[in-house]
């Protein structure tokens, strides 16, 4: 069971908090990568809310992590950009990322996959190639198009469930179908015929 410790203004601190910190990594990151020149771009829940609240922010939904996408061979240069900005690569178990110093925790970590590789072995698509993007602000993700491949690829219940706000809200419909392989057009057509979930 768990206790509650933190009720009323400590409570919308602590929320709060926990919303500025994963910005505040987002910025980190995507500052020191831009001034280094490394290709890259945000995928992920950031990704996501910036897209969404392009049509209404109401829909928006708070994410704990910041997803990158890199070229491989530019990994050093990415390490060379990010380590005195305080983060440390790690790379384990097939999971590379950036810790944010050498306290913090995995999940809280700037996670990477590769531009051009599958993240799983099963999967049926690649992760896009980051040379086309889109700018939110001064940061960098991947056009809809590209970052709605990849939920769709990847298929998680959280991946499925950013593509039906999307369709909730009228940026995505039957039209997009025809943008996709079978495999992921028979997945969106699912989305799209229950949109309640």
């Amino acid at each position: 069971m768990v206790e509650i410790k933190y009720v009323g203004d400590a409570l919308w601190d602590r929320i709060g908090n926990a919303v500025e910190n994963v910005r505040d990594r987002l910025n980190r990151v995507t500052g020191a990568l831009n001034h280094a020149g490394v290709p890259y771009a945000v995928v992920g829940g950031n990704a996501v809310q910036h897209w969404v609240s392009q049509v209404d922010e109401s829909v928006v939904r708070n994410t704990r992590d910041v997803d990158i996408i890199l070229n491989r061979h530019e990994l050093p240069l990415a390490i060379a950009a990010l380590e005195p900005a305080g983060f440390l690569f790690r790379a384990a178990a097939g999971d590379s990322m950036f810790l944010d110093g050498p306290n913090a925790k995995a999940r809280d970590a700037v996670h990477v996959i590769f531009a051009g590789e599958k993240v799983r072995a099963e999967y049926t698509e690649p992760v896009p190639q980051i040379d086309q993007y889109a700018l939110m602000g001064e940061a960098r993700t991947l056009k809809l198009e590209a970052l709605v491949c990849m939920k769709l690829t990847s298929n998680r219940r959280k991946d499925q469930v950013h593509i039906l706000d999307m369709i909730s809200i009228g940026m995505i419909d039957e039209s997009w179908l025809e943008l996709y392989s079978p495999v992921l057009r028979e997945r969106l057509q699912q989305l799209l015929n229950d949109p309640e979930g």
